[in-house]
């Protein structure tokens, strides 16, 4: 497959997210997915289940669950909407927000690490990566 830039891509998302979950799960106790959780509800702020599936692109229920162990090992707050209807939101405890940077600091130091072993200079890598995604994003908002 050497040459096929699209599959080398998908190999190379799909390989560091299980690295990610692997570091994560030994020296955090969180899942990868989890740790995706408590980043986007910290981007967010509080919010709802719904908007914290959607943000995922995820279901509600996988959402609901997920949540559910966050909340028990103290990484979020739920409580239901001030609207009294049935959503239930969401924020990050003090716990949580600990979690969620000493989570990003780890990934990040090994991830430079991994940079670093390439050979590509950290700064290139990280450059050209932002590169990348704005070119996408660009493309997604396109008429």
């Amino acid at each position: 497959m050497n040459g096929n830039l699209s599959f080398a891509l998908h190999r190379l998302a799909a390989r560091l997210d299980r690295s990610a979950d692997r570091i994560l799960q030994a020296e955090a106790g969180l899942t990868y997915r989890r740790f995706l959780a408590l980043v986007v509800v910290g981007e967010l702020g509080q919010t709802t289940q719904r908007a914290l599936a959607e943000a995922l692109d995820v279901s509600e229920p996988s959402v609901s669950r997920m949540v559910g162990v966050l909340e028990e090992a103290g990484l979020v707050e739920v409580a239901h909407a001030p609207d009294g209807g049935n959503k239930r939101q969401v924020a990050l405890t003090p716990d949580g927000k600990h979690a969620v940077t000493r989570s990003r600091e780890l990934l990040e130091q090994r991830f430079a690490g991994l940079v670093e072993r390439s050979g590509v200079p950290y700064a290139r890598y990280a450059r050209d990566t932002q590169r990348l995604i704005d070119a996408l994003d660009e493309t997604e908002t396109a008429p």
